[in-house]
């Protein structure tokens, strides 16, 4: 009974020292990262587990630096590792700039580290624009209203080709600014035209004008050509501004003649006022005629003289 009780404790005291011995290996290789350790030494990247160990303490994230570090020393390319971790604790997706110097390399493009990291702080996705210069990106404009000289409309869609410029990256306008200096200049280009025909005959004509204007200056992107996808005839808004100015011009001499007539109205019955006063005023006058009469009867200053008899 007492070797019964004896072999169970000693198979619990076992079962402690296994939990025991998996937790502090767990514990180890999380602080202690030697597989990440020993992947680096393989793939020709020289780092220590202390700075392995201290890169924990740091909070940051040991698999990451290794990895960026490993793609880096395969493409030839001389980032530190302390590089690399101040930009993970700026805030920085390391991955993404480790890809996009890789790629910018790979294309001749000139790219530094610190450029590149300027670029992902300023929340730009760095990668993206490395792989739009290589690949140049088509913007499609919205459709564009504009009026010839001889009053007829034009409405025009067009199709801008850019590539990302690196050097202006940070700081550049967006696409929202080349959207609105094409259209601004698909509707100067309309506008200088001396008839809708002409622009209809030839579409280029809006895209040379427009390229001629250096719409890119200040942007973050370069524009290589500018196609015109659509044309359509509009309204014609010559004719329409001469409708309204007349229905305008309708509308004030209607405005006009019955102002007239309403002061040729108002004087009409002036005058009759005028006209029914005088008549009670001199209907007051013949109604005091008797009264005087008989006022001066009384008073002897009127008679009447005799009838002479022949």
């Amino acid at each position: 009974m007492n070797l019964l009780l004896i072999t169970e404790n000693i198979g619990i005291l076992i079962g402690v020292l296994v939990i025991g011995l998996i937790f502090l290996l767990v514990v180890f290789t999380y602080f202690i990262p030697v597989g990440l350790w020993f992947t680096a030494l393989l793939s020709g990247v020289r780092i220590s587990l202390i700075h392995l160990i201290f890169m924990r303490w740091r909070k940051v994230p040991p698999s990451v630096i290794v990895r960026a570090m490993i793609n880096t020393t395969k493409a030839g390319l001389k980032i530190t590792r302390d590089e690399l971790e101040a930009h993970y604790l700026a805030g920085g997706h390391v991955q993404s700039v480790v890809n996009a110097l890789i790629s910018a390399d790979k294309a001749n493009i000139p790219l530094d580290f610190k450029a590149a990291t300027a670029i992902d702080l300023a929340g730009r996705n760095v990668f993206e624009a490395v792989q739009m210069s290589v690949n140049p990106k088509v913007i499609n404009t919205p459709p564009v209203a504009g009026v010839a000289k001889n009053g007829i409309q034009l409405i025009a869609k067009a199709r801008v080709t850019v590539r990302t410029n690196i050097r202006q990256l940070v700081g550049g306008a967006g696409e929202e600014t080349i959207l609105a200096r094409v259209a601004e200049g698909i509707v100067t280009s309309i506008g200088s035209a001396a008839s809708h025909k002409a622009v209809l005959e030839n579409p280029n004509s809006i895209s040379k004008l427009v390229l001629s204007k250096g719409l890119d200056s200040g942007t973050a992107f370069e524009i290589l050509s500018i196609d015109i996808a659509d044309i359509d005839v509009g309204i014609n808004i010559g004719a329409k501004l001469q409708i309204d100015q007349a229905n305008a011009d309708k509308n004030i001499a209607q405005a006009k003649a019955e102002e007239r007539r309403a002061m040729a109205v108002a004087l009409e019955q002036e005058m009759k006022a005028k006209a029914q006063e005088a008549r009670a005023k001199v209907i007051e006058a013949e109604a005091e005629v008797p009264k005087a009469m008989a006022e001066a009867f009384r008073n002897g200053n009127l008679g009447i003289a005799p009838k002479k008899v022949s």
